[in-house]
């Protein structure tokens, strides 16, 4: 009996065990695929513009959201011309930075206990980490992930700091 295949009783169990894993997980209920189909929708960004014709002259929008995901561009101090604001002051900057990103949390009916993720842009770390005391008034009740970074520069050169944001609404 050279050419017999002999297979234990256990590698048999192992072997019928695995065929019916394997076509389980292949198989989809008929509620399932109901409650699939009946749900399939499409989901579109809604934009936002703060200070409309400077973000059209740069090319971006100051916020997408998408679902319950709101992706909110850097912050920086600026008039609604577009212009520099509290040149050379850190803190004021900072202040300024999260004065707008706040306009755009209440256009989507949130508030900073929303945001997940915070990431900063300073051409100043050492100052930036002076003033970012003034963060604990913003996120009253824990501080979002994120990172800081230094940077050589920003957009325009009277630019000391940048603070963009990823929320997520509570619905």
């Amino acid at each position: 009996m050279k050419n017999s295949i002999f297979i234990s009783l256990e590698q048999m169990l192992v072997f019928m065990v695995s065929i019916f894993l394997l076509s389980s997980c292949n198989q989809v209920s008929e509620k399932e695929t109901e409650i699939e189909d009946e749900t399939t929708f499409v989901i579109k960004p809604e934009y936002f513009l703060l200070r409309p014709e400077v973000e059209k002259a740069y090319g971006y929008s100051h916020a997408v959201k998408i679902g319950n995901i709101i992706k909110i561009s850097g912050a920086v101090s600026m008039g609604d011309a577009g212009n520099p604001t509290a040149i050379g002051d850190m803190e004021q900057q900072m202040k300024n930075c999260y004065a707008d990103l706040q306009k755009i949390l209440t256009h989507y009916g949130c508030t900073f206990d929303d945001v997940v993720k915070e990431d900063i842009f300073t051409t100043n770390m050492p100052k930036m980490l002076e003033v970012s005391g003034y963060r604990a008034e913003i996120y009253k009740n824990g501080f979002p992930t994120g990172s800081w970074l230094e940077v050589k520069a920003l957009a325009l050169p009277e630019f000391m700091v940048e603070i963009e944001l990823e929320v997520h609404k509570s619905e």
